[in-house]
């Protein structure tokens, strides 16, 4: 039995941009969440999430003693920082709209999960 939870109860992520190329590092919040996630958080799903952007390729790389993902996006960032004409051609921020998409995970795995530090909710330190 499986259950639909967002990413951002997963794991956490960080993204850069260098040129037109967009890389999103996604490490596990915990390491028992890396096995389900090998399988479920695929290139195809991350490049269904960033459809809209119109990735031209999505790659993904595995830091398995990290538990965690690495994700390299190309031609999403409108021609990146120099070449947009938007008014945020930067990756920063694009972890957010990874870890806001559903994914279906065991159901069983996630009863023993304990919510996110409201710090981490908040996006800073107070």
């Amino acid at each position: 039995m499986t259950c639909a939870v967002s990413l951002y109860e997963l794991a956490h992520a960080r993204s850069g941009d260098k040129g037109n190329r967009l890389n999103i590092a996604v490490v596990c919040r915990e390491p028992r969440f890396f096995e389900p996630l090998r399988e479920r958080l695929t290139e195809t799903f991350v490049a269904a999430v960033f459809r809209d952007r119109k990735p031209t390729a999505v790659r993904r790389y595995e830091l398995p003693k990290l538990h965690a993902f690495n994700f390299v996006l190309d031609d999403v960032l409108d021609g990146g920082v120099n070449g947009s004409l938007g008014l945020d051609g930067h990756g920063k921020t694009l972890s957010f709209l990874l870890l806001s998409a559903e994914i279906e995970m065991p159901a069983g795995l996630l009863s023993l999960t304990e919510e996110p530090a409201p710090e981490l909710m908040s996006g800073g330190s107070r």
